[in-house]
């Protein structure tokens, strides 16, 4: 069995060829075009049986492991930190290079038990499309309405309040009438803001409905979960992908980061924050667990009773997040079973 590391990039890919033993057998480059994939599998041809390593396979790998899985081939998608730590440990190839990069990616291939095999985009990859797509329109609104409101707090005396709409805003900026040439920069600034918070505003009333027509089309049952809408459906479905792929409820819940650390020490066991994991998906699950609280449900009735346990308000938040974990992996392991 051969493993062909591929190391993708927006213009070009470096291909290693590596056996059972970790040898580069062959390495090959092809620019990023329209014949990269036919160049790729002439280039296989020689190695059979053999399986592709794409680093990021749902990032700038995405094309090239379509193209590929399209004719039939065996794509195992490598994440980028995976071979990074090959790189660091590697005592040959600790340099940063295509070629290391590409031999990387075919070691972890060959060693890790757990690869997700890449398969065709279906409708979980819209979701995420779509989820990815709120994302960013959320933080370019709240990019612009941040220095909209820095404007005019440099614009109206006293200030404005913390959340700033753009209705208030532009109340705001009709009474302004400034008078030196410094004030109506401003406010010629302040008002091109206001249109960008607007087509903001616009783009993501209409992605929302997208969004909805997209998880009823998906025909979950994890939005009968309290605070579970159809924008944190997408996320959850968007960003887990085959539910399969986790053994359990506590494999997923390491996965979105709502499982604690071991941080034990000597004869002392402990456990902390995990910062790692998937922040999309922890994200939609804090989310969910805010709603919650919020409202007379089951859930605020738990993070009401571990801090009656003794429990910090965030650990107890901690908890009911991983409560709702694990509901959500029941719920998706329902939806594959039906």
């Amino acid at each position: 069995m051969f493993i062909i590391g591929i190391d993708p990039h927006k213009g070009s890919h470096h291909a290693a060829v590596l056996n059972g033993n970790e040898v580069v057998i062959d390495e090959l480059g092809v620019q990023a075009d329209r014949t990269q994939r036919d160049r790729l599998l002439a280039f296989a041809e020689g190695f059979e049986p053999h399986t592709w390593a794409v680093e990021g396979a749902n990032g700038t790998g995405a094309l090239l492991a379509q193209q590929l899985v399209a004719v039939g081939e065996v794509v195992l998608d490598i994440p980028p930190k995976l071979s990074a730590r090959v790189r660091l440990l590697d005592t040959e190839c600790a340099d940063k290079s295509d070629s290391h990069d590409a031999r990387s990616a075919a070691i972890v291939a060959l060693r890790h038990p757990r690869l997700r095999v890449v398969g065709p985009e279906d409708h979980t990859a819209v979701l995420r499309l779509l989820a990815k797509r709120h994302h960013d329109l959320i933080a370019l609104r709240t990019q612009a309405i941040c220095r909209l409101h820095a404007l005019l707090c440099a614009l109206v005396a006293g200030g404005l309040p913390p959340r700033l709409s753009a209705a208030r805003a532009a109340r705001e900026l009709r009474r302004i009438r400034p008078t030196d040439a410094a004030g109506t920069q401003r406010r010629q600034i302040a008002v091109q803001l206001l249109g960008e918070v607007r087509r903001l505003d616009a783009e993501l009333f209409a992605l929302k409905t997208r969004i909805g027509d997209a998880v009823t089309a998906a025909d979950t049952t994890v939005t009968d979960l309290h605070g579970v809408g159809a924008i944190v459906a997408a996320y959850l479905i968007g960003y887990t992908g085959n539910i399969a792929r986790f053994p359990s409820a506590g494999h997923y819940a390491r996965y979105n980061a709502t499982a604690p650390i071991e941080a034990s020490s000597g004869p002392r066991p402990r456990h902390r924050l995990n910062p790692k994991g998937n922040r999309m998906l922890n994200h939609a699950v804090h989310m969910a667990a805010v709603t919650q609280i919020a409202n007379d449900t089951d859930g605020r009735a738990y993070y009401l009773r571990k801090q009656r346990e003794g429990k910090t308000k965030k650990e107890a938040m901690r908890a009911l997040k991983r409560r709702i974990s694990d509901a959500v992996y029941r719920q998706l392991v329902s939806d594959a079973d039906r």
